[in-house]
């Protein structure tokens, strides 16, 4: 696998565990069975992806990244889907982590294991 190809499934993954956080909450404590049968499914496909990338990435890198992108993704799925709050606090730390998360794929380097 090259690198290109890493990246990619790193951040399929990372968009997958958005998927299977969502779908937790969904779930009900794993009371819904249809809930908690799709987000298991999506939770085997987001880890297959972040560990099939780690055979090419940094695994600090790799992790900060897949659960960043998670981050990111859960808590806007929050406010735009579940009408969570989105205060000045939680924007910057959101900027924050969004740069944190592009810094460290800038710096990525020797990506050989």
């Amino acid at each position: 696998m090259n690198n290109s190809k890493a990246w990619t499934l790193l951040v399929i993954g990372g968009f997958l565990e958005v998927g299977w956080a969502v779908g937790l909450k969904y779930a009900h404590g794993f009371t819904d069975l249809k809930w908690t049968l799709i987000t298991l499914v999506i939770m085997v496909f987001s880890f297959y992806c972040f560990g099939y990338s780690l055979s090419k990435l940094e695994i600090g890198t790799a992790y900060a990244i897949y659960t960043g992108i998670g981050a990111v993704g859960t808590v806007l799925y929050g406010v735009f889907f579940l009408q969570e709050d989105m205060s000045l606090p939680r924007i910057l730390f959101l900027i924050l982590l969004i740069g944190s998360i592009l810094g460290l794929k800038l710096i990525e380097g020797g990506d050989e294991v």
